[in-house]
């Protein structure tokens, strides 16, 4: 596979694992990065050890600015300089997603790593590298069934313009969708997809307070839009609240719509749901896959996968994006643009 120069919107958590990871493929070089304050960018490619020690630190816990530019809440601080802009290889701006876009005729794939907090924030920025002409992948790992459907709804857009997008790309949905889909293989009838996952977060809500707010919006008595107005006061009292383990039960992922568009089961047959544990990194449950079907033979059957306990967060979701982003570059590449599920890049149903 010829070199592939890659572009990661958002620099939290998610953000900065994919560039630590892209540092042990020798595929993929990432050739920009970007938060709200700044943008560091080399065709080379970035030096991702300098740029992740020079922003490893504080936090700024700002709320101010707007959110369509960087969808987030939480940005790296070290020294007196926020974000990016800590690193030598950065500058700062206050466009930087359009910055990144100005850019985009030397990227093949771009990871979007942005809190989704708002339902159309990711399709809107899809929209934004559509109207700049841009060719190539976009990629996210956002959690919310009713974005798939905003994404379809521009599929024509991303294949006239060149565009493979896979939405839903990390762990749920992400790999446990593949799972999913791959353990219905054996059925005729696929009755039930029951979802059950486990995070440790030991280094807690500070340095991961994008994926923890998005996962509070999926408790009793919260929303997306009540979620986000969330103080990071109101948020750590809430964890205080139970402990620091967040159980969730029925939530709106996106498993349940990429399940259905790939024909293997109605969306209603599906429930997500997991235990989040921010004071630990040992998982307080084990992450199961159960698939309920009837074989062409007749029996009814469970298959059951799991991940390996030892497996952090970060390599359950950055992992499996990275890789579905090889894919959708092969495919890019080979001329098949539009909007893809992990499922669609598995055996059909």
């Amino acid at each position: 596979m010829d070199e592939t120069k890659i572009a990661v919107l958002g620099t939290g958590g998610i953000g900065r694992r994919t560039l630590e990871l892209m540092t042990h493929k020798s595929w993929g070089t990432p050739v920009a990065a970007c938060d709200r304050y700044g943008i560091a960018v080399d065709h080379d490619g970035l030096d991702v050890d300098e740029l992740l020690s020079a922003t490893e630190g504080n936090l700024a816990s700002e709320r101010d600015g707007d959110p369509s530019t960087d969808g987030g809440v939480a940005v790296k601080q070290s020294g007196p300089d926020k974000g990016v802009v800590a690193s030598e290889q950065a500058v700062p701006t206050e466009t930087p997603i359009d910055d990144v876009i100005a850019e985009s005729e030397a990227i093949d794939a771009v990871v979007l790593a942005l809190p989704n907090l708002e339902h159309d924030f990711i399709p809107r920025i899809a929209d934004r590298f559509v109207a700049a002409g841009f060719e190539g992948v976009l990629i996210d790992v956002l959690k919310r069934s009713r974005v798939i459907g905003m994404l379809d709804e521009r599929a024509a857009d991303f294949e006239s313009n060149g565009i493979t997008f896979v939405c839903g790309a990390g762990a749920t949905p992400g790999v446990l969708t593949g799972a999913a889909a791959l353990a219905a293989q054996s059925f005729v009838t696929v009755e039930s997809v029951d979802i059950w996952w486990g995070v440790g977060l030991k280094s807690g809500y500070a340095d991961n307070r994008g994926t923890v707010r998005e996962d509070i919006a999926h408790l009793d008595g919260y929303d997306i839009e009540t979620a986000r107005e969330l103080s990071d006061e109101e948020i750590e009292a809430i964890i205080d609240e139970h402990d620091g383990v967040l159980e969730f039960t029925d939530m709106e992922h996106a498993d349940d719509v990429l399940l259905e568009r790939a024909g293997i089961c109605d969306a209603e047959a599906v429930t997500v749901g997991g235990i989040l544990d921010v004071r630990s990194d040992e998982k307080p449950t084990t992450t199961t896959v159960t698939v309920t079907g009837t074989t062409f033979d007749g029996e009814q059957a469970t298959n059951t996968f799991e991940l390996g306990d030892a497996t952090s967060m970060a390599a359950n979701v950055n992992g499996p994006a990275v890789g579905y982003l090889k894919t959708a570059v092969q495919r890019n590449r080979n001329g098949i643009y539009g909007v893809f599920g992990p499922t669609e890049l598995l055996p059909g149903f």
